[in-house]
């Protein structure tokens, strides 16, 4: 399946500090993807470099095939809402449609109007008088009407109220839908995430811990609970990715046959926390490093 993002030991550094290393992500076209993992992960400046707004220090990336804003045709085919779903609270809903198609070649005139419309935004109205809500509808609204191919939100419901982000949602699904767009979403809410996108990938420390469809992933990982064993002597086809007393989540694609075991589903946020469990991540470094 073709890409929408591939990155090779992608890096960015501010001065000595390091905010993404060594990340290597393939995400394919077609889906909403869900981009989930602890606070100093690098979701922020992945999705920045992503969108041409960084360049990186280490590494390389392409989005849709091409080098991100390596000119204007390759910026139209990418829309980016950031966390703060930034508009200017200066000018009215009207004039950013008109700033808008002034911006971008690919802009749909009528399908922002009709957009705003619906969501009953008067045109006359500042920006900076809308509800949180409003204003994220109306940053949506921009990204959308640009026609972009693949569309990026980083964090853009983080403030918002829950009704106000099962608004966003739903109409981002909608258009998702109409228009055939990839997305790449990031948010620390993992039940958005589980409402919306159909793709996963939990990043930590830079890492791509776990990637894949959301409906796989969910049947070929479990909870095990039963008697307190050594990892190690888990059948070879169960990977363990997190262990804590007596109880673990495992990854296998073959039946679990031991009838010690209590074996349970996970939801979608057990799974993500399996995954970022700093103990268990520490533990696996450290035998590495003991078997090395």
């Amino acid at each position: 399946m073709t890409a929408v993002l591939q990155a090779q030991q992608l890096g960015k550094k501010y001065g000595k500090r390091w905010a993404l290393r060594e990340c290597t992500i393939d995400i394919p076209r077609g889906h909403v993807v869900g981009l989930v993992g602890p606070n100093g992960a690098g979701k922020t400046t992945l999705l920045k470099l992503a969108g041409g707004q960084l360049e990186p220090t280490a590494g390389g990336i392409t989005v849709l095939g091409g080098r991100p804003a390596a000119g204007p045709a390759q910026l139209a085919r990418v829309g980016f809402v950031a966390q703060d779903t930034p508009v200017y609270a200066g000018l009215s809903v009207a004039e950013h449609l008109r700033l808008g198609a002034r911006l971008n070649p690919r802009w749909d005139s009528v399908m922002a109007r009709e957009r705003i419309a619906r969501l009953g935004l008067d045109p006359a109205h500042r920006a900076g008088k809308l509800s949180g809500g409003q204003r994220a509808q109306l940053a949506l609204t921009l990204g959308l009407a640009k026609r972009p191919e693949l569309l990026i939100l980083d964090e853009p419901v983080a403030s918002l109220d829950p009704l106000a982000r099962r608004e966003f949602l739903q109409h981002l699904m909608e258009a998702t839908v109409e228009h055939e767009l990839s997305v790449l979403l990031s948010s620390h809410l993992v039940s958005d995430l589980e409402r919306v996108c159909d793709y996963l990938i939990v990043l930590v420390d830079s890492r791509v811990r776990v990637a894949g469809e959301v409906d796989r992933l969910l049947a070929t990982h479990h909870r095990l609970t039963g008697p307190r064993r050594d990892p190690d002597r888990l059948p070879a086809d169960q990977h363990v990715i997190s262990a804590r007393q007596g109880t673990y989540v495992v990854r296998t694609d073959g039946p679990i046959h031991d009838p010690a075991w209590t074996v349970s589903r996970l939801s979608l946020e057990d799974l993500v926390l399996a995954y970022m469990d700093k103990h268990t991540a520490d533990h696996r470094r450290v035998a590495l490093e003991v078997r090395r």
